[in-house]
């Protein structure tokens, strides 16, 4: 099989809700196509990718995909509490979230200011925060919520010390709320994805995408579809007694020796 190419036998999601954010980016247009092929409905948030957003919610609508496009700013948590409305307004109610939505810029510590900090940490991890607590106000016979953290919340690299606390508090914050919501039928995980391709990825960073491969043991990079597919199972039956988890998704780079 294609690595590129994902099966088609995904679970059955016909009836199914779900709202991705940050689905205007290379990542969330990827899992959104995937609970798309499952059957699912699919509300696309996006912040400032107004065109890419219409188009993929145009894409799939010519597939038979029930989709919108919703604009909001996640580091504002009236914002976040506002699309999960319009998502559940939209679609006729709300079974799964997919916290995609993040940013990831590069900087060293020494010249981290407290400004950048913060950005991260607003872009990464408050809308996370804000958009599950509102998404599981109106879950009313249960749900699923994804959060998309990143191997780098649990190994950290040059550059990216924002990025790495920011997405290892997302880690912890899937368990705190797969703890408090479990009694109400709400599943909570992340999805850890390694290194994802994306178009001038190679050009952009050839020394690391080579030792990517030389390290990674299934020898290649990621495809949106690959952690698409991941998030697909976590909202679906098949993932019923499965909370609290983070599943990793990274071609086996994480158990690449170090030493």
């Amino acid at each position: 099989m294609n690595p590129d190419e994902s099966p088609a036998g995904l679970p059955d999601l016909t009836g199914f809700a779900v709202l991705v954010t940050g689905a205007s980016g290379n990542l969330g247009a990827g899992i959104a196509r995937r609970f798309a092929v499952a059957g699912a409905s699919v509300a696309l948030h996006y912040h400032r990718g107004t065109a890419a957003a219409g188009a993929l919610a145009a894409e799939l609508a010519s597939g038979g995909t029930r989709a919108v496009a919703l604009a909001a700013d996640l580091t504002d948590p009236d914002a976040c509490a506002r699309l999960v409305d319009a998502a559940a307004s939209e679609l006729g109610g709300l079974t799964t979230l997919i916290n995609n939505a993040g940013v990831q810029p590069v900087t060293p510590l020494a010249d981290l200011s407290p400004a950048e900090w913060q950005r991260v940490l607003d872009g990464n991890l408050t809308g996370v925060f804000a958009c599950t607590q509102a998404a599981a106000a109106v879950m009313e016979r249960g749900g699923t919520i994804t959060h998309i953290a990143s191997i780098e919340g649990s190994q950290p690299a040059f550059g990216h010390s924002h990025y790495s606390a920011a997405k290892a508090a997302v880690i912890m914050h899937a368990r705190a709320a797969a703890l408090e919501y479990g009694p109400r039928g709400i599943r909570v995980n992340t999805v850890s994805p390694g290194l994802i391709a994306r178009d001038g990825l190679e050009q952009d960073w050839p020394d690391g995408v080579a030792r990517w491969h030389a390290s990674a043991p299934l020898g290649r990079l990621g495809t949106p579809s690959d952690v698409g597919d991941a998030c697909v199972f976590l909202a679906s039956p098949l993932a019923r007694w499965i909370t609290g988890h983070d599943l990793v998704v990274d071609g086996g780079v994480s158990v690449h020796p170090t030493w």
